[in-house]
């Protein structure tokens, strides 16, 4: 049982498809823990969905236009931050997260400030996923690890536990990802910051309905602002 109040923050957009699944499952899993879903006014109705699913323990945060993932996760934080959480995760809305595992996150979270949920370690397994996804996630995090200096598996996962010391770095930070590479520059404030950070292995299943709003532009940017982090690195070492 859950000892501690722990949010799951879920932003969605446009996944109608896949939201009333994920969170009847997360209820199951995790009936200790309460739910965030923050939908950026998504056209298809999962924030009427989402409305639809609320409780005494699920919560939606409606936010007015399509801002990304960073800003609706700082927007989620802010929320729970305000609300007295101590401890706050990140799951996608796509199915591709299980909520089953998430006891794995809370079972190691007493002395951790955050805990990623790895998919490229030993018990990790990713199912359906095509060749050309598995390369750019292999590619990206070992590239941000190598331009970073960090020993971490898999830098970009969005599955995740933090503490609410390390949500409180991340607020008072002048954070500006807006796609995956919010993931990244995560690691980095709890690095800097002198956080305890572990993995756990995930199994990451490829959605089945809906889209991904994996592009070209979020791509780029991770890669522009993690090559970034990589020059400020050198430089701070000279």
């Amino acid at each position: 049982m859950v000892t501690t109040r722990t949010l799951v923050i879920v932003p969605t957009y446009n996944e109608a498809a896949n939201i009333t699944d994920v969170i009847q499952r997360l209820k199951l899993a995790t009936p200790d823990v309460d739910i965030l879903i923050v939908d950026d006014n998504s056209p298809d109705g999962t924030g009427a969905l989402a409305d639809s699913l609320t409780d005494n323990r699920t919560h939606v945060l409606h936010r007015p236009d399509k801002g990304g993932l960073g800003p609706a996760y700082l927007a989620g934080f802010s929320w729970g931050y305000k609300q007295g959480y101590e401890y706050f995760v990140e799951m996608d809305a796509d199915g591709s997260h299980q909520p089953e595992e998430i006891s794995r996150f809370l079972a190691i979270a007493p002395g951790c400030d955050l805990v990623i949920g790895t998919r490229w370690m030993p018990g990790g397994l990713v199912v359906n996923w095509p060749i050309s996804r598995r390369l750019i996630s292999r590619f990206g995090t070992r590239y941000a690890a190598v331009a970073l200096g960090l020993s971490f598996r898999d830098l970009t996962s969005g599955y995740r536990l933090l503490s609410r010391q390390l949500i409180q770095d991340v607020l008072d930070s002048h954070v500006t990802s807006i796609g995956y590479g919010f993931q990244i520059e995560i690691v980095r404030i709890a690095i800097n910051q002198k956080r305890t950070i572990a993995e756990v292995p995930i199994t990451f299943i490829e959605r089945v309905a809906g889209s991904s709003k994996m592009s070209r532009k979020i791509v780029l940017e991770a890669w522009r602002k993690t090559t970034f982090w990589g020059f400020q690195r050198i430089l701070n070492r000279r």
